[in-house]
């Protein structure tokens, strides 16, 4: 019963909705927004259960597939479909409430889309799995900008240093770990004909990349000392080193669990450590 919920609870998008939302809970309390939070939480809420049950509803059974996350998609259909039709339900009311501000939300409406995309069984967007380097970057602008852009545009407050700093180091910590999710699907992809960054690199340059990322994400993270109080530095610069120190691992195990619930976790590290120091110490 317990891991039926586990499993649930993970791909049924719960758990990267989680992520989501309290990857915003950070930027509101590290860059002091003040907005409709309640709102927007809620429209995000709906709209992440929206886009990644489509997502995966589209997302063909492979037989052949290790990844019991796809399995577990084609058994479950269905009820993706409700989620899915109950999220965009939900996510057109707290559109309205925010429509004020309906140009920054159609624009990550407009990137989730573009990730999603290919996926749709339409020769008029299959085109967008060509595209180079466009797999990993969708994604990772996707995150960035629901959870760190959008949130300072709504409050008004985006054309800031430590808007920009925080989104720089959001940003690259993301892409390396969208860098490790592809490199897990690199033989896929390449089946696929989806081409991206990581399709073209070899492992050694790709290596850089990723390192290169992760250094961006801590000199950011180290450059928002002036603005941003110790708990929230310590948060961000722990979860930089925490990434790196999972490397290996993820580098050579394929196993679900690691990516869809650790990895994905990681995006939202940073934000529980902060949540931890604020509140437990």
């Amino acid at each position: 019963m317990l891991k039926k919920l586990f499993n649930f609870f993970v791909n049924s998008s719960l758990w990267i909705t989680l992520c989501a939302l309290l990857m915003i809970w950070q930027t509101n309390r590290l860059l002091l927004l003040q907005y409709d939070q309640c709102n927007f939480y809620l429209f995000v809420f709906f709209s992440t259960i929206c886009s990644y049950n489509f997502h995966w509803y589209l997302t063909p059974d492979d037989p052949t597939s290790q990844s019991e996350r796809i399995h577990w998609a084609a058994r479950h259909r269905k009820m993706m479909l409700v989620c899915c039709a109950i999220g965009a339900i939900g996510s057109a009311y707290f559109f309205w409430q925010l429509r004020a501000h309906w140009l920054e939300l159609c624009g990550a409406a407009f990137l989730t889309f573009l990730y999603s995309a290919p996926k749709v069984p339409h020769p008029s967007l299959r085109w967008l799995s060509k595209i180079a380097v466009g797999k990993t970057l969708f994604l990772t602008f996707v995150w960035t900008y629901v959870t760190t852009v959008l949130p300072a545009l709504i409050a008004d407050h985006a054309a800031t240093i430590p808007v920009i700093l925080f989104t720089l180091h959001r940003f690259a910590l993301v892409y390396a770990i969208c860098i490790l999710f592809d490199n897990r699907d690199l033989e896929e992809d390449r089946k696929a004909g989806i081409r991206s960054l990581i399709t073209h690199l070899s492992t050694k340059d790709l290596l850089r990349v990723y390192f290169a990322s992760l250094l961006l994400a801590a000199v950011t993270a180290g450059a928002l000392t002036p603005y941003a109080d110790a708990p929230a530095i310590a948060s961000l610069l722990l979860a930089v080193l925490a990434t790196a120190l999972i490397t290996r691992k993820a580098w050579t195990n394929n196993a679900d669990y690691l990516y869809y619930f650790v990895l994905d976790g990681f995006m939202m590290l940073s934000a529980v450590i902060h949540l931890l120091l604020v509140y437990c110490i």
